[in-house]
């Protein structure tokens, strides 16, 4: 006798979001010195982890604390965005992490 055909199970994917997994200070301290480490050169992908970082702590929150409007740090922070050192600088003291320097 033939086996009934059994109906193939669909796969659902969600999109993985990072900043549902930065959870403490320190794992987005790691976060952000592993995109300067591994793509020093991608300024894109560095604003974009800056980003991933505010989200996890709270955008509204953090562009109070840089003292930017929600809408500047969202675009500044997008993939299109290019922001300035100084609006890097602000976002990452508020943030509470530091850009270090060593040699190459």
């Amino acid at each position: 006798m033939p086996r009934a055909a059994t109906k193939p199970t669909k796969t659902r994917t969600t999109p993985y979001d990072v900043a549902e997994h930065l959870r403490t200070p320190e794992e987005m301290a790691a976060y952000l010195d592993a995109w300067l480490d591994e793509a020093p050169d991608d300024a894109a992908g560095i604003a974009k982890a800056l980003g991933d970082i505010a989200r996890a702590k709270g955008m509204s929150q953090v562009a109070k604390d840089a003292g930017l409007s929600r809408e500047s740090l969202y675009r500044a922070l997008s993939a299109d965005g290019n922001p300035s050192f100084a609006t890097v600088l602000k976002v990452a003291r508020a943030l509470g992490v530091k850009l270090h320097a060593r040699t190459a």
